[in-house]
C-alpha cells in the first residue's frame, strides 16, 4: 500500500468514526424528548391495545431519528475495516458517552446566575418560567437510563458486527443489502428490549408486559427505516469505492472479511 493509499484509508476512518460519534451522542442527548410519529405525519395516534392493559402510540424518542445514521456508518465500516475498526470506534463512542453524561451531571448542580434567572424569568406569553429548572430536566437523565443506553449500545453492536461477518462469509462481496439489513434487525432487537428492561424495569416500576410493548413499538421502527435506508447504503459505498479506488477498496473489503484490516 502507497502513501497515497494509506493516506486516503486513514481519511476514510476519520470521516467515518467521526459522523458515528457524533451521531450517536447527539442521540443520547436529544433522546429525552418524546414525540408523536402520527401527529408529526398529521395523523391521529393509532391507540392500540396491548395485552389489554397498555395503550400504544407510534411514540419515538427524538434520538431515533438520527440512530439510523449510525446503523449505516457501523456496516459501512464494517464492510472496510472489519469487526476491529466497529469495536474500536464502538467502545471509543461509549466511553465518550459516559463523559458527556458525568460533564452534565456536574454542570446541572452549578447554582445559576441571578441575571440569566431573571432574564428567561418568562416565555414569550409572559408565562413565568424556571430556565435552571427546564435545562436540569431535559439535560439530567436516571441512572438507569444512562446504563441501559450504554449496555444496549454496546451489545447492539457487537451483535451487529457478529451477525454481519456470518453473513458476509456466506454471501461474499455480493448481497450488501443482505448483510447489512440482516445485522440491523437481529442487533436491534435486542437493543431495543435491553435498554427498556434495564431502565424502566431493572431500575424503574414497568411491567413485563409494557416493556414488550414498547420494545414491539421502537423495533418495529427500527426494523422500517433499516429496510428503507438500504439504497443510502449502496449510494455510499459507490462514493467511498470512487474515493478510494476500486483496488484499494476491494483489498481493504478482503481484509476485514478475514478480519486483518485496521490502520
Amino acid at each position: 500500500m502507497n502513501l497515497l493509499q494509506q493516506s486516503r484509508k486513514t481519511n476514510l476512518f476519520i470521516i467515518l468514526g467521526s459522523i458515528f460519534l457524533t451521531n450517536a451522542i447527539l442521540a443520547e442527548i436529544i433522546g429525552v424528548k418524546i414525540f408523536s410519529g402520527e401527529k408529526t405525519l398529521g395523523f391521529e395516534p393509532v391507540n392500540w391495545t396491548f395485552f389489554g392493559e397498555h395503550v400504544l402510540d407510534f411514540n419515538l424518542t427524538a434520538g431515533a431519528v438520527i440512530w439510523p445514521v449510525v446503523f449505516i456508518t457501523t456496516d459501512i465500516i464494517n464492510e472496510y475495516f472489519g469487526k476491529k475498526g466497529v469495536r474500536k470506534i464502538s467502545f471509543i463512542t461509549a466511553g465518550l458517552i459516559a463523559y458527556v453524561f458525568v460533564v452534565i451531571s456536574i454542570v446541572t448542580v452549578l447554582v445559576p446566575a441571578d441575571f440569566w434567572l431573571d432574564v428567561n424569568s418568562q416565555t414569550p406569553t409572559g408565562e413565568g418560567f424556571d430556565i435552571n429548572y427546564a435545562f436540569n430536566t431535559i439535560f439530567r437523565q436516571g441512572l438507569g437510563i444512562i446504563i441501559g443506553s450504554l449496555t444496549a449500545f454496546l451489545l447492539g453492536q457487537l451483535i451487529d458486527v457478529f451477525v454481519f461477518q456470518k453473513l458476509r462469509a456466506v454471501t461474499g462481496p455480493k448481497m450488501i443489502w443482505l448483510r447489512a439489513t440482516g445485522s440491523t434487525l437481529v442487533s436491534q432487537f435486542f437493543d431495543s428490549f435491553v435498554v427498556l428492561g434495564i431502565a424502566f424495569y431493572v431500575f424503574g416500576n414497568w411491567s413485563i408486559s409494557q416493556i414488550i410493548a414498547v420494545g414491539l413499538i421502537n423495533y418495529f421502527y427500527k426494523f422500517t427505516v433499516a429496510i428503507l435506508l438500504t439504497p443510502l447504503l449502496y449510494v455510499g459505498h459507490g462514493l467511498i469505492d470512487r474515493y478510494l479506488g476500486k483496488e484499494l477498496a476491494e483489498n481493504m473489503a478482503k481484509e476485514a472479511s478475514m478480519d486483518r484490516s485496521f490502520l
